[in-house]
């Protein structure tokens, strides 16, 4: 009876949202206050969220998408218009199928747990959200061939895409609730790890590591999700799925500032020449669209102080680039410096909060109603909700890597971007 009810539950979800899937959140951010779970799915969602997770690394991603794990005797065979083999495909649809419900529900036991943030609209239908696609998933059909292989792939696409608007939804849920608590409407108490009324709403430690196990999940599905639907698309040489096996970071720095240009131009008109030095012939595996998304944040940044700190009636020094590398170096690093005034002791600290913006208030309201789907695009203000640091830090330590900032006030900035050379770090799972 309980595999009934929730599986007529799960039909209702399905069809809801491949009819309507593109106003999903417009539509649950004004119904937000009907979030109620029956308990037959609360209690399978706690079943499911004490299981353990499986975690993967660069490395493995990389050889399991080239088939190195499967032998000659499973009779696998390759799909010459697919990047991957029909076995190692199957394989991929299998774990998924297991692994996806597991973080799922770790998730939305997350989310609904948090103190104050839980309660804002935005958070509300991420939540709903992740429920409604955690049921779809436990009730996806067992994967034996290549017909069941390419119905899940279908699911796993439709929910790929659906899943596209959850960063910027989770950046407005913060600042719902940055206007709450300064409205008076929500006072952050003992329950948020603090002890006085007058904390600042960047100092609540409880909201900031909710929201890092929050965003390196959903990195994490991501990821996986991503390579998984990248390795069915026709191959290409030097890419297994979405991993370049000869990335080269001063081509992503080349496109990254191309963008950020774009973006400076739009808002100041005017924006500093980029200048690249170092191993501009490294090339190394790693997952360009990644790099991509920390290098366009630091390069904008660097951008706007400058221009902001000289003026657009001076003449901008330039954001210098420097690619470093030896054979013997444990990481790939890349140093973004700019002369932009540097950031103030007090406030480098605050950089690394999800909840900190020196943007305009005007900008950060016209934030909540962008519509883009997209994670990252030149579409987008240069400075809006106060995500884009912390986010990139959780992309470079997704894969073992790590993000640092020095500042001199009243001179510049730089940043410093570390990225393992060998992949083999772990993804960090957090329960």
């Amino acid at each position: 009876l309980q595999h009934i009810q929730i599986k007529t539950a799960y039909y209702h979800f399905r069809s809801h949202f491949r009819s309507n899937k593109c106003r999903y959140f417009s539509q649950h951010v004004a119904s937000s206050t009907d979030t109620n779970i029956s308990e037959d799915v609360t209690a399978l969602i706690n079943k499911y969220a004490h299981y353990p997770q499986t975690s993967a690394s660069l490395r493995d991603l990389l050889r399991h998408g080239r088939g190195d794990f499967i032998t000659k005797t499973e009779g696998d065979t390759r799909d010459l218009k697919r990047g991957a083999s029909d076995h190692v495909l199957q394989q991929t649809a299998r774990f998924l199928r297991r692994e996806l419900p597991i973080r799922l529900a770790h998730r939305i036991q997350d989310l609904d747990n948090v103190p104050m943030l839980r309660d804002m609209p935005s958070i509300i239908a991420v939540k709903q959200l992740y429920v409604d696609t955690f049921l779809e998933m436990v009730n996806e059909p067992a994967v034996n061939d290549m017909t069941q292989e390419e119905e899940y792939a279908t699911s796993l696409d439709i929910i790929y895409e659906r899943h596209e608007g959850v960063l910027i939804q989770m950046a407005r849920g913060a600042f719902e609730l940055r206007e709450a608590i300064r409205k008076g409407v929500c006072v952050p108490g003992r329950k948020m790890g603090v002890h006085e009324r007058g904390v600042t709403f960047e100092d609540m430690e409880e909201t900031h590591a909710f929201l890092d196990r929050f965003y390196m999940s959903r990195i994490g599905l991501r990821v996986l999700v991503g390579q998984y639907l990248s390795l069915r698309e026709p191959g290409i040489p030097g890419w297994v799925g979405r991993i370049c096996q000869e990335t080269s970071p001063k081509d992503i720095v080349t496109r990254a500032a191309d963008d950020a240009t774009i973006i400076c131009n739009r808002k100041y008109g005017d924006a500093p020449e980029i200048e690249i030095s170092g191993r501009l012939d490294l090339t190394f595996p790693y997952m360009p669209d990644h790099l991509h998304y920390i290098l366009l944040e630091l390069i904008k940044n660097s951008m706007r102080a400058t221009v902001e700190w000289h003026g657009v009636d001076n003449d901008l020094p330039p954001v210098n680039v420097i690619i470093a590398d030896g054979k013997e170096n444990e990481d790939v690093v890349i140093k973004v410096s700019d002369q932009g005034g540097g950031i103030t002791r007090t406030n480098l600290r605050k950089v690394w909060s999800y909840l900190f913006t020196t943007a305009d208030p005007v900008i950060q309201e016209g934030m909540v109603a962008f519509q883009t789907r997209a994670d990252h695009s030149v579409d987008s203000p240069i400075a809006g909700l106060g995500y884009g640091l912390p986010i990139s830090r959780s992309y470079a330590r997704y894969f073992g890597g790590d993000l640092s900032i020095m500042s001199m006030e009243g001179y510049g900035t730089d940043a410093f971007v570390y990225l393992a050379r060998l992949g083999n770090s772990k993804e960090p799972l957090h329960i």
